[in-house]
């Protein structure tokens, strides 16, 4: 799960990567405290929306979080129905121990997982979930098709998976607050990423990207909805 901000953004993104970018696929532990601050500033505004979205159609099994960050879209989900079950999976440890502990302080640990994991290779078994989700995570991938390939592997005949990227929760985030919430360790690292020029600005992947990279796999229906900085997929294994 990735921002769309510049300030936390390390990422290329266009799907024959450029030699001079750098693909940063987690959010790096001295980071993640400062995202964790972000993403929890627009939990109602974004991932409560996301989650009616997904409760709308789904309403009960076992769902697939890729890139899940510190956890605030499953906690979502579940804390509207107990009829769901989720893992969570991230390559960042410090957020996945965020994750468990907002679980936890939730009281909704019984009904999720974290782990870390690589979204690319994933340790599930063959038809293992109802449905996929992740948001914000696409971009930042060096081999999105590998990810795609592992979506549908894990997913049951007949499930779906949701695709938001970036997460476009921008508009929700207030700045100023966000970085007057910082301390001098956070501000200090954010500087030094961006002294080294890592950050670059963060752009969705385009319908055509998309498509081809939805071809080099078996899935065979798709939706993509074009947004302004979001572009969203919903593929489905028939």
């Amino acid at each position: 799960m990735i921002l769309e901000f510049d300030i936390l953004a390390c990422h290329c993104f266009t799907y024959q990567p450029m030699k001079h970018w750098i693909k940063i696929e987690r959010i790096p532990g001295v980071l993640a405290s400062s995202y964790e601050k972000a993403t929890r500033m627009v939990i109602g505004e974004y991932y409560g929306q996301v989650a009616e979205e997904i409760l709308s159609v789904f309403k009960s099994g076992v769902i697939l979080d890729l890139g899940t960050g510190p956890g605030y879209l499953p906690i979502e989900i579940v804390r509207r129905t107990p009829d769901i079950n989720i893992i969570g999976v991230d390559l960042s440890r410090k957020l996945i121990q965020m994750a468990q502990a907002n679980a936890t302080k939730a009281g909704l640990s019984q009904q999720l997982r974290f782990e870390v994991g690589n979204s690319a290779e994933l340790h599930f078994d063959i038809a293992s979930f109802d449905m996929v989700i992740s948001t914000g995570m696409l971009h930042s991938l060096k081999n999105p098709v590998a990810v795609l390939k592992e979506i549908y592997r894990v997913l049951k005949k007949g499930g779906e998976a949701w695709i938001y990227d970036p997460a476009n929760i921008t508009a929700y985030i207030d700045k100023r607050k966000w970085k007057a919430s910082l301390n001098f360790r956070e501000r200090s690292f954010l500087w030094f990423f961006k002294l080294l020029g890592l950050h670059k600005p963060i752009a969705a992947y385009t319908r055509e990207q998309v498509i081809a990279m939805i071809e080099a796999t078996d899935f065979e229906s798709c939706e993509i909805d074009e947004r302004e900085n979001e572009i969203r997929i919903k593929l489905s294994k028939k």
